[in-house]
């Protein structure tokens, strides 16, 4: 059915249809909206020679002086730039969509302009609050693209302005902000707002917004006339029953089609055409329950993760990173056959759902097929990318209940994936989801003790292998957990490692030991100060607050610094090395030394070593506990020591546990040692009396 009704259907003069005006956009041929007199429709705003009639909507809409200025400006750098007229659709057949942008930034009035303006939409601009509701109040546009942050009002402020009044409540606003924070999001759509775009924005996503809003409104209007046009029928030509069940009958197919169209809007993903996570689910949902009636096969759910598709958007930008997700999406769609279902879950997250006799063999193969054709690569303005992804399979049987498991269980099998390499499958097991609750819960138990500060911070000694003399000790985070006992480090690290809990771990063993190292060294005036290690992750040195949180703990302890040792790992230097690097400098500079922890297990060379601001090598355990039996062990041992002392690097042997394991590292002139064989990691009391009563047995002798 054509968007505009024929002669013979329109509706007689005095009725309601009759009256209602066309949204823009969908204008017949030759008939043109109504115009204020000397309004630019490119510019918005009033020609300087043609004065308005209207002296009251001169003085609704005209802006001061200096903003006609800068208006003015903008408008003549847009029209350099777009070389379109203003009056350059009077000729079209259909009028293009009125857009007010409001913004008080004129480059981004010129860039939304132009952009807009090569879809042919008739543009109009403010450049503050207060204009743009007096352009409104003149003549309403179809749809608003609005700013947040401006100087007289914000957005807000004009948004709710526009929905406090029935004439301009129903105008979508489209939020162009800065601001990305959720509570800013939420605010906007509490005003009013019908959709949110962060800046910097992209282009290929302002004009996919900006025509869904334009075609659901087009299409509630068009509903509304509908409404009203099928009233009137029912009301005005009961008569004629026989032309009212027939006129009726059209008029419901047109209102399906149009419900059919909002709901493909509502279903469908703007970028890729793909259906979303929505219509997956509730076709997964279908499937499902037709396979518990015995109606139907058993499903299987591909869950495909596209690895390192970040690094495209970081290196190429998001324009080139859509398009690689476009050309995906249409690569892994040809392998699809009916009935199987390819969705975008959002992001650079597809899946897939199969339907099969095996399902399992249906999901296996079709995962291969997937990997093969990643394979190849993809050529997008100009570059040649590759990518791969990694696949979680989860299929169907009795032990589900509900439809939405097979897509977690789907979805975790692909982390499994990742963390076993990316670039491959992973089929969902119950020790995945096993693993997965036990990781939740860690997680909710170590946020509480952290809340609660339930966690400890345990010392273990330090001493000098030439002296036997106690230096210091290193820090170390212990949870003793009120059910499970002390829970061992190895496990709740990684979890808060992976979660980002590490940080707030890491604060607070900093803050206990030097509160700490200071009062032990406040006890013993007569003695030689000691030291304590403490250890940094890697997620701790990438915060971009880190030396702003550590001056302040420093601060506010009075803390001496001399006293400090920082524990980093190798993994610090494999990744954002520049600023790394700076950060340990700017402690170094400070008198901080520095330490390799677990030295020998990570990727870093001697040589890289060299360039390094690294002060002290901790030897991994793992190189220490074979010196009881390993010749060949200790000759490495001896090596790594020799080139760290020709680096001028101090070594510290951890692990150290027999008198065997000493007496060699005393032959290798190891600097200093800790474990066992000294003592284990000690509570604060304990440590109190271990100070106390050092040594406990002759160093002569254990050497």
């Amino acid at each position: 059915m054509s968007h505009f009704a024929s002669q013979s259907d329109q509706p007689p003069p005095d009725s309601p249809a009759a009256t209602h005006t066309p949204l823009a956009g969908h204008l017949p041929r030759g008939v043109s909206e109504f115009q204020e007199p000397g309004l630019d429709r490119s510019s918005g705003w009033p020609h300087a020679d043609q004065p308005l009639d209207r002296p009251a909507a001169a003085a609704v809409i005209a802006p001061d002086r200096a903003a006609t200025s800068a208006m003015a400006d903008i408008n003549a750098d847009i029209n350099a730039d777009t070389h379109i007229e203003p009056a350059s659709f009077q000729q079209v057949d259909l009028q293009p969509a009125d857009i007010l942008i409001v913004d008080d930034t004129p480059e981004n009035l010129k860039l939304l302009a132009a952009l807009l303006a090569s879809e042919h939409y008739q543009i109009r601009k403010a450049i503050n609050g207060s204009m743009a509701l007096r352009a409104v109040a003149a003549d309403p546009p179809d749809l608003i693209l609005l700013d947040i942050m401006m100087p007289d009002m914000d957005g807000y402020s004009v948004c709710q302005a526009l929905k406090a009044d029935p004439s301009t409540a129903d105008i979508p606003v489209i939020f162009l902000s800065g601001l990305s924070d959720a509570f800013d999001k939420v605010r906007a759509f509490e005003t009013g707002g019908s959709d949110y775009i962060t800046k910097p924005f992209h282009g290929q996503e302002v004009l996919a917004r900006v025509r869904t809003h334009l075609q659901a409104r087009s299409a509630q209007q068009r509903m509304a006339e509908l409404n009203l046009d099928l009233e009137r029928r029912v009301r005005e030509r009961t008569w004629a029953l026989e032309q009212a069940n027939a006129a009726l009958h059209t008029e419901i197919q047109e209102r399906q089609r149009l419900q059919e169209q909002l709901m493909d809007l509502v279903l469908r993903d703007d970028l890729t055409g793909l259906p979303n996570r929505t219509a997956f689910t509730r076709e997964l949902a279908e499937r499902f329950q037709a396979a518990r009636q015995a109606q139907a096969d058993r499903v299987a759910v591909l869950f495909v993760d596209c690895d390192r598709f970040k690094v495209v958007n970081d290196s190429l930008g998001h324009f080139v990173g859509d398009q690689l997700l476009i050309s995906l999406a249409q690569r892994l769609q040809a392998l699809l056959e009916p009935p199987h279902l390819m969705a975008r879950f959002g992001g650079d997250e597809f899946t897939l759902l199969l339907q099969g006799p095996d399902p399992l063999a249906l999901a296996q193969t079709y995962a291969d097929r997937v990997m093969e054709a990643l394979q190849r690569s993809f050529k997008l303005q100009g570059y040649e990318i590759f990518t791969n992804a990694s696949i979680g399979i989860a299929v169907d049987s009795d032990n589900y209940s509900h439809p939405e498991h097979l897509l977690r269980d789907a979805d975790a099998a692909m982390y499994q994936a990742k963390t076993m390499g990316r670039g491959q499958y992973q089929q969902f097991n119950k020790a995945m989801h096993r693993y997965a609750l036990q990781t939740l819960e860690m997680e909710t138990e170590l946020r509480h003790a952290l809340q609660n500060q339930a966690l400890q911070v345990a010392y273990q000694p330090i001493v000098c292998v030439a002296t036997g003399e106690l230096v210091g000790c290193e820090a170390l985070v212990r949870w003793p957990h009120p059910v499970h006992g002390y829970v061992p480090p190895s496990m709740f690290i990684p979890v808060a490692e992976e979660t980002g809990l590490i940080v707030a771990i890491g604060d607070f063993v900093l803050t206990e030991a030097l509160k700490q190292i200071q009062q032990w060294n406040r006890d013993r005036p007569g003695d030689r100060p000691l030291f304590v290690s403490v250890n940094l992750s890697v997620r701790q040195i990438n915060q971009q607050d880190f030396l702003e949180k550590f001056n302040q703990i420093v601060q506010d302890l009075a803390a001496d610094l001399s006293c400090l040792k920082l524990e980093i790992t190798e993994g610090v230097f494999m990744g954002h090395t520049p600023q790394n690097i700076a950060v340990l400098n700017n402690l170094r500079d400070r008198q901080i030394q520095i330490c390799v922890d677990d030295f020998g297990t990570g990727y870093s060379s001697l040589s890289y070593l060299q360039k390094l601001p690294v002060d002290i090598l901790k030897i991994d355990r793992s190189f220490i506990t074979p010196l009881d039996e390993s010749h060949e062990r200790g000759e490495l041992v001896a090596a790594i020591i020799h080139i760290a002392q020709t680096m001028q690097k101090q070594i510290v042997a951890e692990g150290v546990e027999t008198i065997t394991q000493l007496q060699k590292l005393q032959e290798f002139k190891c600097d200093f040692i800790q474990g066992y064989w000294v003592a284990k990691p000690l509570t604060v009391a304990e440590m109190e009396n271990f100070l106390s009563n050092y040594p406990i047995k002759s160093w002569s002798r254990q050497g």
